[in-house]
């Protein structure tokens, strides 16, 4: 390594061995669901919020050096019919398999992950446990736990991304992964919110979870079972809709008494002031102004788009 490099931050020296992985996924999250949570935004483009979502991440980021794919996604309600237990499984199978595609190409040692909802850190962090096997462990920043399986009453895919990485759910996802991650080996960080059928699974699976009362002060408690892994690599997955919504609203739905952003920040680095972070998604972000000033500027003159 040049002298000049070796005094970049590591994330910026290593740019060349990180990849950064498009993944404006929506068709995780039903239907019913965002209408119930985006009232005063028209439905068809309240449900592709995600891409637009993943779209500004990746412009307010500095630019990346590295390699750059996006996930191919239908962006039409091709593929979005419910089957066994998973809305829009078609569109979901398709699409993971593409990104699974465009992970193993890069080879990368690390991998951003900028989405869509939260179900995109399943193919990154299955690829990661693949290459790292035993070293690495999962940290989920989220109000939820996402440890939902296809005999659960909420459908969507999104709350069904840790039961996947885990190795629960649906059959023909399952057989897409390249690893799955025990659940000793994962950690819900800012779980706060659950629904009751699906709650059990986090014990049953020997997943620790952390409340945002157990993190408020100090992350000694998450660090604490970290070094009990042993794993030196950690992949953290951050669902924005784990800050408290009393601060800032950025997900599909308000969350109140979550983390607060200083926390959020100041947990992930202390995370990766003891591990080698080689995986991070930022995932269900909704960016309800941009999305406004898009229906503003409508089909104004000279604004349309002609193929």
């Amino acid at each position: 390594m040049s002298e000049e490099s070796s005094l970049l931050p590591r994330d910026t020296a290593e740019d060349g061995k990180t990849l950064r992985l498009l993944w404006p996924q929506w068709q995780g999250a039903p239907e019913y669901m965002v209408a119930q949570l985006t009232s005063g935004i028209p439905l068809h483009q309240a449900r592709r919020g995600y891409s637009t979502g993943t779209t500004v991440l990746q412009a307010i980021l500095p630019a990346h050096r590295g390699p750059t794919a996006t996930v191919p996604v239908t962006m039409n309600d091709e593929g979005t019919q419910h089957q066994n237990g998973v809305d829009a499984k078609e569109a979901v199978l398709r699409q993971l398999y593409a990104a699974l595609r465009l992970i193993d190409r890069a080879d990368a040692e690390r991998i951003l992950t900028l989405g869509g909802e939260c179900s995109v850190s399943v193919a990154p962090f299955a690829s990661l446990a693949a290459k790292y096997g035993d070293d690495l462990a999962i940290v989920w920043v989220d109000s939820h736990p996402d440890v939902g399986t296809p005999a659960s009453e909420y459908p969507g895919y999104h709350a069904m991304a840790v039961s996947a990485l885990v190795g629960h759910g649906d059959a023909d996802i399952l057989k897409l992964l390249p690893a799955a991650i025990p659940g000793s080996r994962i950690a819900l960080a800012g779980l706060h919110v659950w629904t009751d059928d699906d709650f059990p699974n986090i014990a049953k699976w020997g997943i620790s979870s952390f409340s945002p009362d157990d993190l408020r002060e100090s992350t000694q408690p998450l660090l604490h079972w970290l070094s009990t892994t042993g794993c030196s690599r950690v992949a953290i997955h951050l669902d924005v809709d784990v800050v408290d919504s009393n601060e800032e609203v950025f997900g599909l739905g308000a969350e109140p008494d979550g983390l607060t952003s200083s926390q959020v920040r100041r947990v992930i680095a202390d995370i990766q002031g003891v591990a080698d972070v080689v995986g991070l998604t930022i995932a269900e972000y909704i960016p309800r102004q941009v999305m406004a000033v898009q229906r503003l500027l409508n089909d104004l003159p000279l604004t349309r788009r002609f193929s």
